[in-house]
């Protein structure tokens, strides 16, 4: 059994960033499709903008986003920084704030999840 924390932390700005959220999506993927797995998907920062992009069914990747996004959780404070509340709150994503509004990756380390970011 693994615990694996994958956090998306690039933005939609280049064309690097979408390599590092697919890279990202594929690895929870992975995660996803072993049922001794623990897995934690969490859209972080900048990266919280490919939430609004994601749900689009035409976008490229939105079928490799639909298959993990029962696992999907996005930073509270980002969403709001970044303009994507109404977008998170369509498609009824869990939000974490734990950590005065962000996620805490220290709760993760302390929970054995292997922090994973792209």
């Amino acid at each position: 059994m693994v615990n694996a924390a994958i956090v998306i932390l690039a933005g939609t700005e280049s064309h690097a960033d979408t390599g590092r959220l697919v890279n990202g999506l594929e690895a929870a993927k992975e995660f996803a499709e072993n049922d001794d797995d623990e897995l934690e998907l969490i859209f972080d920062g900048a990266g919280t903008q490919w939430v609004e992009e994601l749900e689009d069914e035409d976008h490229d990747y939105y079928d490799l986003y639909e298959s993990v996004q029962d696992e999907v959780a996005v930073c509270d404070h980002c969403a709001g920084a970044f303009g994507v509340d109404d977008a998170v709150e369509d498609q009824g994503l869990v939000r974490i704030d734990e950590n005065e509004g962000h996620p805490s990756i220290r709760s993760m380390v302390d929970d054995d999840y292997e922090i994973i970011t792209f």
